[in-house]
């Protein structure tokens, strides 16, 4: 069975798509290729347990296995040795990434203290977009009696438009929250 948001792609957003940015060609259209979530874990080079932890988060708020990522270099100011783990990743696609975006969208972001909207300034020039959370807590499917130690996370949406009002523009069909705009800094396209 496909998720509802891909559906919704399907259906209303590549119509949208079509008629804002006057193509008739879908495969031409913006459309979703990957969702990318990772997170860095300092502390990891006092204590490894750290790094099974939020590996064992991620898993659960990605619903597939993370990989263990690890240090590429050695640098002594850190106390950090080539190989060392440091953190853990996850890359999202297909059915699983639109599953993640659903509930991003509409569990996660909502339950952020403090939420006004996410800014539209984390586009990278390509089309990608980039947002990070302070806290792990904020995704239902992670235990907040069994993850105790705060630890953040950053998730990169990447999009197959080279284009970042393009990218924006499906992003916000999608329902991203975006804060509201000014004058000045709308994205350029």
């Amino acid at each position: 069975m496909k998720p509802r948001l891909q559906i919704r792609y399907e259906n209303e957003i590549l119509a949208q798509l079509k008629q804002d940015l006057g193509r008739d060609n879908v495969l031409s259209l913006p459309r979703l290729e990957k969702v990318v979530i990772n997170m860095g874990v300092g502390s990891a080079v006092q204590d490894k347990k750290y790094v099974e932890d939020a590996a064992e988060s991620l898993t659960a708020l990605a619903g597939q296995k993370c990989v263990v990522t690890r240090a590429r270099k050695s640098i002594a100011n850190f106390r950090l040795r080539e190989g060392m783990p440091i953190g853990a990743m996850v890359t999202l696609r297909k059915a699983r990434m639109y599953e993640f975006m659903d509930r991003l969208i509409n569990l996660v972001l909502p339950r952020v203290r403090d939420f006004r909207g996410v800014s539209f300034k984390a586009f990278d020039g390509r089309g990608n977009y980039s947002l990070g959370l302070t806290e792990r807590l904020v995704f239902p499917e992670v235990n907040p009696d069994k993850f105790t130690r705060p630890q953040g996370m950053n998730i990169v949406i990447v999009t197959s438009t080279p284009v970042d009002a393009e990218a924006y523009r499906l992003l916000e069909l999608f329902g991203m929250p975006f804060r509201a705009k000014t004058k000045k800094s709308e994205p350029v396209a």
